[in-house]
Protein backbone atom coordinates (compact mmCIF):
# COMPACT_ATOMS: atom_id res chain seq x y z
CA UNK A 1 0.00 0.00 0.00
CA UNK A 2 1.46 3.34 -1.02
CA UNK A 3 1.89 6.00 1.68
CA UNK A 4 -1.32 7.88 2.28
CA UNK A 5 -3.19 10.03 4.77
CA UNK A 6 -4.85 6.88 6.07
CA UNK A 7 -1.84 5.53 7.93
CA UNK A 8 -2.41 7.54 11.09
CA UNK A 9 -5.89 5.99 11.43
CA UNK A 10 -5.51 2.58 9.85
CA UNK A 11 -2.16 1.41 11.12
CA UNK A 12 -1.17 -1.88 9.52
CA UNK A 13 -4.57 -2.64 7.97
CA UNK A 14 -4.48 -2.68 4.19
CA UNK A 15 -8.00 -1.40 3.51
CA UNK A 16 -10.32 1.01 5.34
CA UNK A 17 -13.91 0.48 6.43
CA UNK A 18 -16.74 2.91 5.72
CA UNK A 19 -16.24 4.34 9.21
CA UNK A 20 -12.58 4.89 8.43
CA UNK A 21 -13.51 6.64 5.21
CA UNK A 22 -15.82 9.01 7.05
CA UNK A 23 -13.10 9.87 9.59
CA UNK A 24 -10.48 10.30 6.88
CA UNK A 25 -12.74 12.51 4.79
CA UNK A 26 -13.59 14.66 7.79
CA UNK A 27 -9.92 15.11 8.61
CA UNK A 28 -8.37 15.31 5.15
CA UNK A 29 -11.18 16.21 2.78
CA UNK A 30 -10.86 14.98 -0.81
CA UNK A 31 -7.41 13.53 -0.08
CA UNK A 32 -8.93 11.23 2.53
CA UNK A 33 -9.34 8.35 0.09
CA UNK A 34 -6.13 6.41 0.76
CA UNK A 35 -5.92 4.28 -2.38
CA UNK A 36 -8.68 5.37 -4.72
CA UNK A 37 -8.10 4.32 -8.32
CA UNK A 38 -9.42 6.61 -11.04
CA UNK A 39 -10.53 4.58 -14.04
CA UNK A 40 -11.47 5.39 -17.61
CA UNK A 41 -14.88 6.76 -16.61
CA UNK A 42 -13.06 9.39 -14.49
CA UNK A 43 -14.59 7.92 -11.34
CA UNK A 44 -12.53 7.21 -8.23
CA UNK A 45 -12.95 3.65 -6.92
CA UNK A 46 -11.87 3.02 -3.34
CA UNK A 47 -11.64 -0.56 -2.12
CA UNK A 48 -12.85 -1.01 1.45
CA UNK A 49 -13.68 -3.88 3.79
CA UNK A 50 -17.06 -4.37 5.46
CA UNK A 51 -17.88 -5.88 8.85
CA UNK A 52 -21.41 -6.93 7.84
CA UNK A 53 -23.20 -7.62 4.57
CA UNK A 54 -26.83 -8.05 5.63
CA UNK A 55 -28.43 -4.97 7.16
CA UNK A 56 -31.55 -5.39 9.30
CA UNK A 57 -34.37 -2.93 8.53
CA UNK A 58 -37.77 -2.22 10.06
CA UNK A 59 -41.01 -0.82 8.70
CA UNK A 60 -40.35 -2.09 5.18
CA UNK A 61 -41.81 -5.02 3.18
CA UNK A 62 -38.43 -6.76 3.50
CA UNK A 63 -36.35 -7.70 6.54
CA UNK A 64 -32.83 -7.23 5.19
CA UNK A 65 -30.95 -5.10 2.68
CA UNK A 66 -27.79 -5.85 0.76
CA UNK A 67 -25.51 -3.32 -0.99
CA UNK A 68 -22.05 -4.40 -2.24
CA UNK A 69 -21.13 -0.82 -3.24
CA UNK A 70 -21.55 2.72 -1.92
CA UNK A 71 -22.18 5.45 -4.48
CA UNK A 72 -23.38 4.87 -8.02
CA UNK A 73 -22.01 5.92 -11.40
CA UNK A 74 -25.52 6.02 -12.87
CA UNK A 75 -25.74 9.50 -11.37
CA UNK A 76 -29.54 9.76 -11.50
CA UNK A 77 -30.43 13.27 -10.38
CA UNK A 78 -33.51 12.11 -8.46
CA UNK A 79 -31.83 9.29 -6.50
CA UNK A 80 -32.91 9.26 -2.84
CA UNK A 81 -29.67 7.50 -1.85
CA UNK A 82 -27.70 10.69 -2.45
CA UNK A 83 -28.66 11.83 1.03
CA UNK A 84 -26.73 8.93 2.58
CA UNK A 85 -23.43 10.42 1.41
CA UNK A 86 -23.46 12.73 4.41
CA UNK A 87 -22.70 9.68 6.56
CA UNK A 88 -19.35 9.46 4.75
CA UNK A 89 -18.59 13.19 4.96
CA UNK A 90 -19.35 13.50 1.24
CA UNK A 91 -21.83 15.70 -0.57
CA UNK A 92 -24.97 14.45 -2.33
CA UNK A 93 -23.93 16.01 -5.64
CA UNK A 94 -21.18 14.86 -7.97
CA UNK A 95 -19.39 12.81 -5.31
CA UNK A 96 -22.31 10.38 -5.24
CA UNK A 97 -21.50 9.31 -8.80
CA UNK A 98 -17.77 10.01 -8.94
CA UNK A 99 -16.58 8.28 -5.73
CA UNK A 100 -17.51 4.61 -5.41
CA UNK A 101 -16.66 2.46 -2.39
CA UNK A 102 -16.16 -1.21 -3.28
CA UNK A 103 -16.66 -3.72 -0.44
CA UNK A 104 -14.12 -6.27 -1.67
CA UNK A 105 -14.73 -8.82 1.12
CA UNK A 106 -18.52 -8.60 0.77
CA UNK A 107 -19.22 -12.13 -0.59
CA UNK A 108 -17.12 -13.79 2.12
CA UNK A 109 -18.82 -11.79 4.88
CA UNK A 110 -22.24 -12.66 3.46
CA UNK A 111 -21.44 -16.37 3.25
CA UNK A 112 -20.31 -16.32 6.87
CA UNK A 113 -23.50 -14.54 7.98
CA UNK A 114 -25.68 -17.02 6.11
CA UNK A 115 -23.95 -19.91 7.84
CA UNK A 116 -24.31 -18.37 11.29
CA UNK A 117 -27.97 -17.29 11.23
CA UNK A 118 -31.07 -18.66 9.50
CA UNK A 119 -32.28 -16.03 7.02
CA UNK A 120 -33.92 -18.57 4.74
CA UNK A 121 -37.51 -17.41 5.25
CA UNK A 122 -36.92 -13.64 5.46
CA UNK A 123 -36.91 -11.45 2.36
CA UNK A 124 -33.65 -9.74 1.40
CA UNK A 125 -33.73 -6.65 -0.82
CA UNK A 126 -30.69 -6.26 -3.07
CA UNK A 127 -29.80 -2.83 -4.43
CA UNK A 128 -31.78 -0.54 -2.14
CA UNK A 129 -29.20 2.25 -1.84
CA UNK A 130 -26.85 1.70 -4.77
CA UNK A 131 -27.11 -0.28 -7.99
CA UNK A 132 -25.67 -3.80 -7.65
CA UNK A 133 -25.09 -3.91 -11.43
CA UNK A 134 -23.42 -0.59 -12.06
CA UNK A 135 -20.56 -1.09 -14.56
CA UNK A 136 -17.80 -1.75 -11.99
CA UNK A 137 -19.62 -4.99 -11.10
CA UNK A 138 -18.22 -6.37 -14.35
CA UNK A 139 -14.77 -6.16 -12.78
CA UNK A 140 -15.42 -7.12 -9.16
CA UNK A 141 -18.36 -9.57 -9.54
CA UNK A 142 -19.46 -8.92 -5.95
CA UNK A 143 -23.16 -9.17 -6.76
CA UNK A 144 -22.76 -12.42 -8.65
CA UNK A 145 -20.76 -13.99 -5.82
CA UNK A 146 -23.41 -12.80 -3.35
CA UNK A 147 -26.13 -14.46 -5.44
CA UNK A 148 -24.09 -17.66 -5.51
CA UNK A 149 -23.96 -17.56 -1.70
CA UNK A 150 -27.75 -17.23 -1.59
CA UNK A 151 -28.10 -20.08 -4.09
CA UNK A 152 -26.22 -22.34 -1.68
CA UNK A 153 -28.65 -21.33 1.09
CA UNK A 154 -31.86 -20.41 -0.79
CA UNK A 155 -33.25 -17.14 0.55
CA UNK A 156 -36.16 -15.04 -0.80
CA UNK A 157 -34.70 -12.15 -2.81
CA UNK A 158 -36.02 -8.95 -4.38
CA UNK A 159 -33.37 -7.37 -6.60
CA UNK A 160 -33.63 -3.90 -8.15
CA UNK A 161 -31.29 -2.61 -10.85
CA UNK A 162 -30.93 -0.31 -13.85
CA UNK A 163 -28.01 -2.38 -15.14
CA UNK A 164 -28.45 -4.70 -18.17
CA UNK A 165 -25.39 -6.52 -16.79
CA UNK A 166 -27.93 -8.48 -14.72
CA UNK A 167 -28.37 -10.82 -17.71
CA UNK A 168 -24.85 -12.13 -17.07
CA UNK A 169 -26.21 -13.80 -13.94
CA UNK A 170 -29.30 -15.38 -15.48
CA UNK A 171 -27.99 -18.83 -14.60
CA UNK A 172 -27.81 -18.08 -10.86
CA UNK A 173 -31.07 -16.11 -10.82
CA UNK A 174 -32.88 -18.92 -12.63
CA UNK A 175 -31.54 -21.44 -10.11
CA UNK A 176 -32.70 -19.22 -7.23
CA UNK A 177 -36.10 -18.84 -8.86
CA UNK A 178 -36.52 -22.59 -8.93
CA UNK A 179 -35.55 -22.92 -5.28
CA UNK A 180 -37.19 -19.94 -3.59
CA UNK A 181 -39.11 -16.69 -4.10
CA UNK A 182 -37.02 -14.39 -6.28
CA UNK A 183 -37.89 -11.28 -8.30
CA UNK A 184 -35.83 -8.90 -10.39
CA UNK A 185 -37.23 -5.41 -10.85
CA UNK A 186 -35.49 -3.53 -13.64
CA UNK A 187 -35.85 0.19 -13.11
CA UNK A 188 -37.20 1.94 -16.21
CA UNK A 189 -38.90 5.15 -15.07
CA UNK A 190 -39.59 6.28 -18.64
CA UNK A 191 -38.83 5.42 -22.26
CA UNK A 192 -38.89 9.10 -23.20
CA UNK A 193 -35.38 9.74 -24.52
CA UNK A 194 -35.05 13.37 -23.53
CA UNK A 195 -36.16 12.68 -19.95
CA UNK A 196 -33.84 9.65 -19.78
CA UNK A 197 -30.78 11.59 -20.98
CA UNK A 198 -31.35 14.44 -18.56
CA UNK A 199 -32.47 12.53 -15.47
CA UNK A 200 -30.26 9.41 -15.70
CA UNK A 201 -27.00 10.49 -17.36
CA UNK A 202 -24.99 7.35 -16.55
CA UNK A 203 -27.54 4.62 -17.31
CA UNK A 204 -28.10 2.29 -20.24
CA UNK A 205 -30.82 3.11 -22.77
CA UNK A 206 -34.32 2.24 -21.45
CA UNK A 207 -34.93 -0.23 -24.28
CA UNK A 208 -31.68 -2.02 -23.46
CA UNK A 209 -32.98 -2.47 -19.93
CA UNK A 210 -36.30 -3.75 -21.23
CA UNK A 211 -34.48 -6.28 -23.39
CA UNK A 212 -32.88 -7.50 -20.17
CA UNK A 213 -36.38 -8.01 -18.72
CA UNK A 214 -37.30 -10.12 -21.74
CA UNK A 215 -34.15 -12.25 -21.37
CA UNK A 216 -34.84 -12.81 -17.68
CA UNK A 217 -38.46 -13.82 -18.12
CA UNK A 218 -37.54 -16.11 -21.01
CA UNK A 219 -35.16 -17.87 -18.62
CA UNK A 220 -37.90 -18.40 -16.04
CA UNK A 221 -36.98 -15.52 -13.72
CA UNK A 222 -39.86 -13.54 -12.21
CA UNK A 223 -38.85 -10.19 -13.69
CA UNK A 224 -40.69 -6.93 -14.19
CA UNK A 225 -40.26 -3.19 -14.24
CA UNK A 226 -40.18 -0.48 -11.61
CA UNK A 227 -41.41 2.80 -13.14
CA UNK A 228 -39.99 4.96 -10.40
CA UNK A 229 -39.70 7.71 -9.88
CA UNK A 230 -42.20 9.36 -12.15
CA UNK A 231 -40.98 12.95 -12.24
CA UNK A 232 -43.75 15.57 -12.47
CA UNK A 233 -43.51 17.80 -15.49
CA UNK A 234 -40.68 15.77 -17.02
CA UNK A 235 -41.84 12.16 -17.38
CA UNK A 236 -45.42 12.42 -16.09
CA UNK A 237 -47.42 13.34 -19.21
CA UNK A 238 -50.07 10.70 -20.00
CA UNK A 239 -48.56 10.01 -23.42
CA UNK A 240 -45.16 9.36 -21.85
CA UNK A 241 -46.63 7.11 -19.19
CA UNK A 242 -48.59 5.15 -21.77
CA UNK A 243 -45.55 4.73 -24.04
CA UNK A 244 -43.60 3.33 -21.10
CA UNK A 245 -46.30 0.93 -19.89
CA UNK A 246 -46.83 -0.27 -23.48
CA UNK A 247 -43.11 -0.93 -23.90
CA UNK A 248 -43.02 -2.75 -20.55
CA UNK A 249 -45.86 -5.05 -21.63
CA UNK A 250 -44.31 -5.59 -25.07
CA UNK A 251 -41.11 -6.87 -23.45
CA UNK A 252 -42.85 -9.57 -21.44
CA UNK A 253 -42.64 -8.01 -17.97
CA UNK A 254 -44.54 -10.02 -15.37
CA UNK A 255 -45.36 -6.96 -13.28
CA UNK A 256 -44.93 -3.20 -13.22
CA UNK A 257 -44.59 -1.07 -10.11
CA UNK A 258 -44.58 2.70 -10.11
CA UNK A 259 -44.21 5.65 -7.79
CA UNK A 260 -43.85 9.41 -7.80
CA UNK A 261 -40.67 11.26 -7.04
CA UNK A 262 -40.09 12.06 -3.37
CA UNK A 263 -37.63 14.64 -2.12
CA UNK A 264 -35.82 14.94 1.18
CA UNK A 265 -32.48 15.94 2.66
CA UNK A 266 -29.46 16.29 0.43
CA UNK A 267 -31.25 14.48 -2.39
CA UNK A 268 -33.88 17.24 -2.43
CA UNK A 269 -31.26 19.98 -2.56
CA UNK A 270 -29.41 18.28 -5.42
CA UNK A 271 -32.58 17.69 -7.45
CA UNK A 272 -33.79 21.27 -7.06
CA UNK A 273 -30.40 22.53 -8.22
CA UNK A 274 -30.68 20.25 -11.26
CA UNK A 275 -34.23 21.50 -11.89
CA UNK A 276 -33.16 25.15 -11.73
CA UNK A 277 -30.41 24.43 -14.25
CA UNK A 278 -32.26 22.19 -16.72
CA UNK A 279 -35.95 23.01 -16.19
CA UNK A 280 -36.17 26.48 -14.61
CA UNK A 281 -39.79 26.91 -15.73
CA UNK A 282 -40.78 24.09 -13.35
CA UNK A 283 -39.18 25.45 -10.19
CA UNK A 284 -42.17 27.46 -8.96
CA UNK A 285 -44.55 24.58 -9.63
CA UNK A 286 -42.35 22.22 -7.61
CA UNK A 287 -42.44 24.67 -4.73
CA UNK A 288 -46.20 24.20 -4.59
CA UNK A 289 -46.27 20.50 -5.40
CA UNK A 290 -43.51 19.49 -2.96
CA UNK A 291 -44.02 21.55 0.16
CA UNK A 292 -42.89 18.39 1.98
CA UNK A 293 -41.22 15.12 1.09
CA UNK A 294 -44.10 13.87 -1.06
CA UNK A 295 -46.22 15.40 -3.80
CA UNK A 296 -49.64 16.64 -2.76
CA UNK A 297 -52.25 13.89 -2.15
CA UNK A 298 -54.51 15.14 -4.94
CA UNK A 299 -51.74 15.00 -7.53
CA UNK A 300 -50.63 11.58 -6.30
CA UNK A 301 -54.19 10.22 -6.58
CA UNK A 302 -54.47 11.48 -10.15
CA UNK A 303 -51.19 9.87 -11.17
CA UNK A 304 -52.19 6.58 -9.56
CA UNK A 305 -55.57 6.65 -11.34
CA UNK A 306 -53.90 7.04 -14.73
CA UNK A 307 -51.42 4.26 -13.94
CA UNK A 308 -54.27 1.98 -12.88
CA UNK A 309 -55.99 2.59 -16.21
CA UNK A 310 -52.81 1.84 -18.12
CA UNK A 311 -52.03 -1.34 -16.16
CA UNK A 312 -55.49 -2.68 -16.98
CA UNK A 313 -55.25 -1.66 -20.61
CA UNK A 314 -51.99 -3.55 -21.13
CA UNK A 315 -52.71 -6.63 -19.05
CA UNK A 316 -50.51 -5.74 -16.08
CA UNK A 317 -53.17 -5.16 -13.44
CA UNK A 318 -53.13 -7.21 -10.26
CA UNK A 319 -49.51 -8.33 -10.59
CA UNK A 320 -47.49 -7.98 -7.40
CA UNK A 321 -43.78 -7.14 -7.25
CA UNK A 322 -43.41 -9.13 -4.05
CA UNK A 323 -41.48 -12.38 -4.53
CA UNK A 324 -43.72 -15.44 -4.64
CA UNK A 325 -42.87 -19.08 -4.10
CA UNK A 326 -42.20 -20.79 -7.46
CA UNK A 327 -45.33 -22.95 -7.37
CA UNK A 328 -47.54 -19.91 -6.66
CA UNK A 329 -46.50 -17.80 -9.64
CA UNK A 330 -49.42 -17.05 -11.88
CA UNK A 331 -49.19 -17.28 -15.64
CA UNK A 332 -49.25 -14.01 -17.53
CA UNK A 333 -52.81 -12.93 -18.29
CA UNK A 334 -53.96 -11.99 -21.76
CA UNK A 335 -54.58 -8.23 -22.06
CA UNK A 336 -58.31 -7.55 -21.75
CA UNK A 337 -60.32 -5.83 -24.44
CA UNK A 338 -60.28 -2.15 -23.63
CA UNK A 339 -62.06 0.88 -24.94
CA UNK A 340 -59.69 3.82 -25.07
CA UNK A 341 -60.67 6.21 -22.28
CA UNK A 342 -59.92 9.87 -22.31
CA UNK A 343 -57.17 10.69 -19.84
CA UNK A 344 -57.20 14.02 -18.07
CA UNK A 345 -54.14 15.32 -16.33
CA UNK A 346 -53.36 18.06 -13.81
CA UNK A 347 -51.12 20.68 -15.35
CA UNK A 348 -47.96 21.42 -13.43
CA UNK A 349 -48.00 25.19 -13.74
CA UNK A 350 -44.71 26.79 -14.62
CA UNK A 351 -43.45 29.80 -12.79
CA UNK A 352 -42.71 33.18 -14.34
CA UNK A 353 -41.57 33.12 -17.96
CA UNK A 354 -38.05 31.85 -18.34
CA UNK A 355 -35.72 30.32 -20.88
CA UNK A 356 -36.38 26.80 -19.56
CA UNK A 357 -38.86 24.37 -21.03
CA UNK A 358 -41.92 23.17 -19.13
CA UNK A 359 -41.25 19.64 -20.50
CA UNK A 360 -44.77 18.30 -20.06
Amino acid sequence: MRPSASHDLLGARSLPTTRDIARLRKRHGASGLPDAVRRGDDTAYQEIVCRTALNRVRGMPFKWTLNPYRGCTHGCHYCFARRYQAQLEMGPGDEFSSVILVKVNFPEVLARELRRAPHGSELVAVGTATDPYQPIEGRYRLTRRALEAFAERPTPLALVTKGPLVVRDIDVLAALSRATACTVSVSVPTVDEDAWRRLEPGTAHPLQRLRAVRALTDAGVDAGVLMAPIVPGISSAPAKLEATVRAVADHGARFVGAGLLHLEGGARAHFLEFLARDYPALVAGYGRLYAGKYATPRYTEQVNAVLGTLRSRYGLAGRSMRPRAPEKRAAAAEPPEWRQPRLTWPTLQAGPASAGRSAR
